[in-house]
């Protein structure tokens, strides 16, 4: 049980000097990947604590890094639909989304919400090497284990439902596949399914950001002239994540 209380250490220690990084690189206000970065390891840093709930320290950790993923989550839909906007030759409209990135990544990078992530997970370590010593962790990788396998259960039941909700199925991969990365000395999927997995959370996320761009552009006079290529992308979107999930459950399920 110490080496998997010592893997998990080293592996948080990780996640914490990855997101220093990425915090520097926010604060120079020059690296238009620093913030998806930030996200990826705040994602990640999720992945590993959800199978370790109930455990002392857990429920601020996780609240900590949450907190930090709602706040940047508008900031990233904005990166994506600048891009998007860029690619397509909407030069102004791009601008208009991307000039004020920069004043964005500094006010991430000062604020309450980033420097509490930082501040929990320093002492989380120390929480965990105490319930070690207070031998509450001797059940830890039965634990771990079957938090993966209700998480597959639960997208088992979810693809099964024929009234499915995309953007949920969206999450429940997201969280199989995070955390099939983040055990995988315990998760036993294979790299064939991993592939599948991310398949499938691409062509959902293709779908969902259409989805947002449609609703914004109610409101965003701009965009109106996409409105017509996106609810012909939504369609294809669509069509393309039903058969990604298809080969996911056939693969995977049987079915």
């Amino acid at each position: 049980m110490s080496a998997l209380v010592d893997r998990l250490v080293a592996q948080l220690l990780s996640l914490d000097v990855t997101l220093m990084a990425c915090h520097a690189r926010l604060t120079a206000g020059t690296d238009s990947e620093a913030l998806h970065d930030l996200r990826i390891t705040v994602r990640r840093l999720r992945s590993v604590l959800r199978p370790l709930r109930g455990l002392p320290g857990v429920e601020q950790l996780e609240l900590a890094a949450k907190t930090v993923g709602q706040l940047t989550t508008p900031l990233r839909d904005r990166e994506v639909l600048a891009a998007y906007l860029e690619q397509r030759g909407m030069a102004q409209a791009a601008r208009q989304r991307s000039d004020t990135l920069g004043a964005a990544y500094a006010d991430v990078a000062k604020s309450t919400e980033l420097q509490r992530l930082f501040s929990v997970l320093d002492a989380f370590p120390r929480f965990l090497r105490a319930s070690q010593h207070q031998d509450l962790l001797h059940d830890l990788r039965k634990r771990i284990e079957k938090r993966l396998n209700k998480q597959w259960k639960k997208l088992h039941r979810a693809m099964n439902d024929p009234a499915h909700d995309r953007h949920r199925l969206r999450l429940l991969i997201k969280r199989v596949r995070y955390a099939a990365e983040a055990y995988p000395y315990l998760d036993k999927t294979s790299r064939s399914h991993q592939k599948l997995l991310k398949e499938a959370q691409s062509a959902l996320g293709e779908w969902h950001d259409h989805l947002q761009w449609l609703t914004q552009a109610e409101e965003q006079p701009d965009l109106e002239r996409c409105v017509t290529a996106w609810q012909q992308e939504i369609m294809r979107a669509e069509q393309d994540s039903d058969q990604a999930l298809k080969r996911l459950g056939k693969a995977t399920f049987g079915k």
